[in-house]
């Protein structure tokens, strides 16, 4: 009882602040973003993403779903023999991806130091 009274009062606390959990809970677990970055490329088939972002298919195809969900990724069939699954982002994914290069660009000058190495997130256009 004490702790429902209490998460009350964080919730009307922070209530201003709610529409930036919501976005966060839509996308905010490292496989999910993972799968975001991925997409930023162009479709990918399901293996395809299995690879690019080293995910086990159980992993991967939560990910896709709850995104799915979200509308930030597309799933499209194509039902030529073979059967063909792509999955791509959506308008609102796109827009996602500007916030997070804006959120990594805060984060590179606020955050911790980021380690060496190439960044997935950035395409050589």
């Amino acid at each position: 009882m004490i702790a429902d009274s209490r998460q009350e009062s964080v919730e009307t606390h922070n209530a201003s602040a709610c529409p930036v959990v919501s976005a966060i809970s839509q996308v905010g677990t490292p496989w999910r973003l993972n799968v975001v970055y991925a997409l930023q490329d162009d479709e990918h088939r399901f293996n395809e993403l299995e690879r690019v972002t080293d995910a086990r298919s159980k992993t991967l195809s939560a990910a896709l779903d709850e995104l799915v969900d979200a509308d930030v990724v597309a799933r499209r069939m194509e039902e030529d023999a073979p059967v063909a699954v792509y999955y791509g982002l959506t308008e609102k994914g796109w827009e996602l991806i500007r916030v997070l290069d804006e959120l990594d660009a805060w984060t590179r000058r606020w955050g911790e130091e980021v380690p060496a190495g190439p960044n997935p997130r950035f395409r050589d256009d």
